[in-house]
């Protein structure tokens, strides 16, 4: 029996968030302290991050500034420790547009999550030890959004971040010690503000079959070189 193709309508959500991973960004505030943000525009290429923030938020004034931060990969049974940095900032006063939502200024982030923070290696914010993946970074470049409108420019800018470490738990490291094991590792998702976590493997792929060695770029051998921090 033939199954009717489904009909396309046109509708105008006011978020477009059709699902991205978590990251949970640790940066260094003005007087050394750290803060620790939530945020899922997010993407990789490569050994490097393109990260989507509001220029107004303590993250982006902190990785202008600094230019160095560790961007920390929650897994999905983390999601009630995320969910508690939700509607808080670094920035005191709480920008207006903020206020408007119900967001509130917390300086402790990592106490109010509930979470741990570890040295870091190569860069002065701290890992969050409870998350599966961390990834240490530096900033190499910041892109304004929306320039050509009026009415949007100056509000959100896209960092570019090059990875310096790769830290992961074993429980989600494949038998081959620099590989991930994709059964094994289970990200926190949001999709239009809600927390969800991946099914199992719905077909085989065959990009699979390309080993990831042939992926390799030459970051990977310039992170080898950055200095450890004393």
């Amino acid at each position: 029996m033939r199954t009717e193709t489904p009909a396309h309508h046109r509708i105008e959500p006011g978020i477009l968030y059709f699902g991205t991973p978590v990251v949970l960004i640790s940066s260094e505030n003005e007087d050394g302290t750290t803060n620790l943000a939530p945020i899922s525009s997010a993407f990789w290429l490569g050994w490097r991050a393109v990260l989507g923030l509001g220029t107004k938020s303590q993250t982006a004034r902190n990785l202008r500034r600094t230019g160095e931060a560790v961007l920390n990969l929650p897994s999905d049974d983390l999601a009630p420790a995320v969910d508690r940095l939700a509607l808080t900032t670094g920035v005191d006063p709480v920008p207006p547009s903020k206020v408007r939502r119900g967001y509130t200024h917390v300086a402790d982030k990592f106490g109010r999550a509930g979470l741990t923070p570890v040295p870091s290696e190569t860069v002065t914010p701290p890992r969050v030890a409870e998350c599966p993946v961390a990834l240490e970074v530096v900033v190499e470049a910041a892109h304004p959004i929306a320039e050509a409108d009026e009415g949007l420019r100056g509000g959100v800018v896209a960092f570019e971040a090059r990875v310096l470490r790769v830290f992961a738990h074993d429980g989600i490291r494949a038998d081959a010690a620099d590989h991930v094991d994709p059964d094994a590792w289970r990200p926190l998702i949001m999709s239009f503000q809600r927390f969800y976590g991946l099914g199992p493997q719905v077909h085989p792929s065959a990009l699979a079959g390309i080993p990831e060695h042939l992926y390799r770029g030459p970051d990977i051998d310039r992170a080898r070189s950055a200095p450890v921090k004393a």
